[in-house]
């Protein structure tokens, strides 16, 4: 069988993670969300903690421009001059799913793995989302704080997100034309989500997952 990835986008409080964390265990592959981190460090000698710090954002200096950091996903390729810049750090972690894509199957959260993987033959791009006030409800049951900070953090988490991926993409997070399926994950239980994404896959690639 080839190696296949299944890459997750997800808004904060929809049980994303929950969900590609069980489909991964399901189909016997593995599950990268931070530990993605960890293997871009290891393979770049950069400390884990600035891609920490960079993680699923854009942290702009004075003089830098949002728009000129596109991934070429043809010619792009690490600085050795500016080796921790910021658009340096997404090179490294874009290389680092890439070359897992050519070893492995895997189910990827976030981190604009749609767009990295375009290219790579089988790829299934997801994208899990909620109603607003369904999210807050998640957050503040499992994060145990007020409505008021549920909100903050989800407004502030989907916007890091969405202008990460818009820098680096160029594309918008919240199209549905980026993804191959969106779900709502209110409709659903957790296994019906898995449910739906293993046979998206196995409609898309042809054979069984």
């Amino acid at each position: 069988m080839e190696n296949y990835v299944i890459t997750i986008a997800r808004g904060y409080g929809s049980d994303g993670c929950a969900i590609a964390k069980r489909l991964a265990e399901q189909l016997g592959i593995h599950y990268l969300d931070r530990e993605l981190l960890t293997l871009a460090s290891i393979e770049s000698g950069i400390s884990e903690e600035l891609f920490e710090n960079a993680d699923e954002k854009v942290n702009f200096g004075l003089l830098e421009s949002k728009w000129d950091r596109k991934y070429d996903l043809e010619f792009d390729s690490v600085d050795p001059y500016q080796k921790t810049s910021e658009y340096n750090l997404f090179r490294y972690q874009a290389e680092t799913i890439k070359n897992l894509a050519r070893k492995q199957s895997f189910v990827v959260i976030g981190r604009a793995a749609d767009y990295i993987l375009q290219q790579h033959r089988y790829v299934l791009s997801v994208n899990i989302q909620a109603p607003f006030e369904d999210c807050v409800k998640a957050i503040m049951d499992r994060k145990y704080v007020d409505m008021k900070t549920a909100i903050k953090d989800i407004r502030r988490i989907d916007k890091e997100r969405d202008t990460f991926y818009k820098t680096y993409t160029g594309r918008e997070w919240s199209d549905i034309l980026n993804y191959d399926l969106c779900i709502n994950s209110v409709g659903f239980s957790e296994q019906g989500c898995v449910d739906l994404i293993r046979k998206a896959a196995c409609k898309k690639f042809h054979f069984e997952v």
